[in-house]
Parts: C-alpha cells; sequence; structure tokens
C-alpha cells in the first residue's frame, strides 16, 4: 500500500508539470516550428518475432502512445457470427488471468484480475489501455506517462490483458443481454433500418455488409473468443505503433514486453485465409421502406476503392468538392442552397482493405424524399462527368491544405496516421508529402478517378419514409 501511495503522489507531481507545460504552449503555439515543415521521421523495423514496428520520437511531453493492430477485425467473422471480433475485443478489458511474475516465469505470482480490479489497476496507474474491431482490424492502444517506473508497470498490465484475457462466461452472459437490448433499441430508428438495407444491397454477402443481430450474439460463445484470439492475435501478425517520448531501443524493448505474453510461432506465420473482394454492381438497386417519421432518410452509393488505391487523393479532392466540404460542396448548394429541400447532404468514400462504400446521404421531408433523390442524382452524374470547376479545385485544395496541420496536431492524431500509414503499406514519407500530393491534383484527375470508381446508373438508393423514391 505504501508503494503504491508513492506511485500515486508521484503521478500527481508528474501531471501538474505536464499541465503546466500544456499551459505554456498553448499560448506559444502561434510560434512553435509548424511540424508539417519540419518533417514526422518515422522509423520502421520488423522484430525477430515478425512484429512490425513503427517509432515517431516525441519529446515534448513525457507521454507514449501505442497502438497494435491484427487482422481480425470483422471481416474476419462468420456470417452466423456477425459481432465476433467486436465483442472478443471488448472481453479483453473484463478481466485478465493469474499468471507468473514476467513472461520467463519468473517472480512472483500474478493474481487473477476481474474487471473491476483490472480497471482500478489502470487508474492507479494514470494510464488507460483499450481495444476495439473496425471492418479491418482488432486494435489496442496504450496510453501512458514515460516515467520508468510508471511506464513499466503500465507496460506489464498491458501485456497480461493482450495476452491473457480471462473471457468469464458469466460477464458475457451480462454483455450479451446488454448489447441485446442495445439492438432492440437500435431497431426502433429509421437511421438503423435505413443503413441496413442501405449496407446489405452494396456489399452483398461480403462481410462489410455482416451485421451484429441478436441471432448472431446468440451463436457467440466464450470459446469462440478464445478461439479467435489464438488463431489472430499473434505477435507475427502484429503492426505497433507509437509515437511519443522514447527512442529506438526503448520501443523495441516496449514491443517485445508488450507480445510477450502471446504465442509465438515456432515457424513462420501461416496465412490467414483470403477473403473475397467487394462485388461490383451490375444493375442500380431502388430499395423504398415505408416507415412513420417526420423526415425521410435518402442514401445513394455503390462500392468504391480501396485504401491503396492510386486514386486516393484524387478521390479525397473531389469528393471534398461534391460533398465532403460541408456547407461549401457541391451538394450542399444545389439540395440545400437553391431548393431548401435538406438542412445536411454530404457524400463520402469508406475505403479499407476492401473496396468499402461511396455513400451520398440527406434527409429531407416525406414529401421532398422523391425530387432530393432526383437532384442528388443529377449533381452526381454532371460531377463525374465533367468533374470540378477551376475555382472549386482551388477552393478545395486551398482549403485541404491549409487545414493539414490539424490533422497532426496531437500526439493521438499522429498515432492514427501513423497507424494508418503502417496498416495500408503506405509510403513512411506519406505525412510529408501529404500537401505536395493534394497539391498536384488536377481536374481531369478528379474528373478521370470518379469515372474509373463510379457508374452513377448502378447505384444502390435507399429512401426510407418517402414515396415514389424508385420513379
Amino acid at each position: 500500500m505504501k508503494h503504491l501511495t508513492q506511485i500515486k503522489a508521484h503521478l500527481m507531481i508528474t501531471i501538474k508539470k505536464i499541465a503546466a507545460w500544456a499551459a505554456w504552449t498553448g499560448a506559444t503555439a502561434l510560434f512553435l516550428i509548424n511540424p508539417v515543415q519540419a518533417g514526422i521521421p518515422i522509423e520502421h523495423w520488423t522484430q525477430a518475432s515478425g512484429a512490425q514496428v513503427y517509432l515517431v520520437q516525441s519529446h515534448g511531453i513525457p507521454m507514449l502512445d501505442v497502438q497494435i493492430d491484427f487482422d481480425a477485425g470483422s471481416r474476419r467473422d462468420p456470417a452466423d457470427q456477425a459481432g465476433l471480433a467486436s465483442v472478443s475485443a471488448s472481453m479483453t478489458g473484463k478481466g485478465v488471468l493469474a499468471g507468473p511474475g514476467n513472461a520467463a516465469g519468473a517472480g512472483a505470482t500474478e493474481p487473477a484480475l476481474d474487471e473491476n480490479a483490472l480497471s482500478e489497476a489502470w487508474a492507479d496507474l494514470g494510464a488507460s489501455f483499450h481495444a476495439g474491431a473496425s471492418r479491418d482490424r482488432m486494435s489496442f492502444s496504450l496510453r501512458s506517462l514515460t516515467d520508468p517506473e510508471l511506464l513499466a508497470r503500465a507496460v506489464q498490465l498491458a501485456a497480461r490483458q493482450l495476452g491473457e484475457p480471462a473471457f468469464p462466461e458469466a460477464i458475457w452472459q451480462r454483455e450479451r443481454e446488454t448489447l441485446n437490448a442495445a439492438i432492440k433499441e437500435a431497431n426502433t430508428r429509421p437511421a438503423t433500418l435505413a443503413n441496413r438495407a442501405f449496407a446489405a444491397a452494396v456489399y452483398g454477402p461480403h462481410p462489410y455488409g455482416f451485421e451484429m443481430t441478436e441471432a448472431t450474439l446468440a451463436r457467440i460463445s466464450v470459446s469462440d473468443m478464445k478461439s479467435l484470439h489464438a488463431r489472430l492475435i499473434a505477435p507475427c501478425r502484429a503492426k505497433v505503433t507509437l509515437v511519443g517520448a522514447v527512442n529506438r531501443a526503448q520501443a523495441e524493448a516496449l514491443v517485445t514486453q508488450l507480445l510477450a505474453r502471446l504465442p509465438t510461432a515456432d515457424a513462420a506465420c501461416p496465412a490467414l485465409p483470403t477473403v473475397a473482394e467487394v462485388v461490383p454492381l451490375d444493375k442500380p438497386v431502388v430499395k423504398q421502406i415505408s416507415f412513420d417519421s417526420a423526415q425521410a432518410h435518402v442514401l445513394i452509393g455503390q462500392p468504391g476503392f480501396k485504401r491503396n488505391d492510386p486514386d486516393y487523393f484524387a478521390l479525397t479532392v473531389g469528393n471534398y468538392i461534391l460533398g465532403g466540404g460541408g456547407f461549401v460542396s457541391r451538394l450542399t448548394n444545389e439540395v440545400r442552397e437553391k431548393r431548401g429541400l435538406s438542412y445536411s447532404v454530404y457524400s463520402y468514400f469508406a475505403p479499407g482493405l476492401h473496396a468499402g462504400a461511396f455513400t451520398l446521404g440527406l434527409q429531407t421531408r416525406p414529401d421532398q424524399a422523391e425530387q432530393a433523390v432526383q437532384v442528388s442524382r443529377d449533381v452526381l452524374t454532371n460531377f463525374v462527368a465533367h468533374g470540378p470547376t477551376a475555382a472549386e479545385l482551388k477552393a478545395a485544395k486551398d482549403n485541404l491544405i491549409g487545414g493539414f496541420a490539424l490533422r497532426i496536431d496531437s500526439n493521438g492524431k499522429l498515432l492514427d496516421n501513423v497507424a494508418n500509414i503502417a496498416w495500408n503499406g503506405l509510403p513512411l514519407d506519406y505525412l510529408e508529402t501529404w500537401t505536395q500530393q493534394v497539391a498536384r491534383v488536377t481536374a481531369k484527375d478528379i474528373k478521370t478517378a470518379f469515372q474509373r470508381r463510379l457508374q452513377p446508373d448502378r447505384m444502390v438508393t435507399v429512401v426510407l419514409g418517402g414515396v415514389n423514391a424508385g420513379k
């Protein structure tokens, strides 16, 4: 207890120092060197275990952010167990098994920790460790001060949670009931029903279109979670990103310790089964869904492109002009400003390891749904056919380039960006050349890219609550 009190006291002193530093930097931020201009060197290496490590040294504050990614996202879920990746990630935070004092088996025995004890342990350290699953990856994130004693204890606890989760049966039964209640409540919302119909039509049988339901949850057991963890969460499959006040030698040791409690492969890391690609649409699909609501929900789209597509920058700039730029987009001008059909209208691409959806969305009065759909389709068709104007292109590039610094103005944001580079195999100088890539995009590039990726005559159109959407 005395030792814990000393740690807490030391933690409070360190936090006060950080707060004082933050206040000073907040007052002087305008005078500091722009990180984009200074460059963002990313160090990359592969450990003997096969883990790939990406490090950005940032010594301004005594903090460290770590993200560990595995190819264990929902694209790996069986169709009849949709949600397995998500619940497995969540359950890693519900307790850890008892174990030896360290990975080598030496030292005092570590007691098992239930979810409350685990939460208290993280609170005592002033650190955090979270897990979650997206479509493509399962991610574990650690944030801690770099005080040597605190960081060592945080890394040890994170290694236990990552490598030795308890997956307690009683907690899973409770969590499943909570999720079932949330699903029932969500099923009363028009947005849920519209998005479900849209995803099913765009993705077909591809895992990107799978949805967690009460039925799929009922088929997920603790043994399924343990099996997923054993098959997919291994050092040889890890991509580890670190941003903070550590050097390369420290990062190497930290990553080794974080992954030490995971099983290691005796031979080369076995390849995972190939996931089929999203099948392009061969005809338009219209879904009219009756629903008694004050607003009609409209979604229009189709499969888009992968994240590593060479047209990424042309499509990003082009979509900013079309519908991603908020009140300055073409869709907003035509649908909202000129006709008053919707308060908000937007478009976006969601690229991943597979072709994520292109989505155009809005809400409008049910009696205006038909007109809103037609105007939106006309704007999209015209943009694909002719591309942007010179004025639109200049304004978009100025805004994107001018706002780039806001994308990396904290360790957390920088971590997200570097983890994205690691996951998608992007060049290590990606962030340093981002503004240059945007600047060189031409109107012709955008027109050509949109014509390659979008076919306005083969879109999914979902209207929930409107009338005559198929006309």
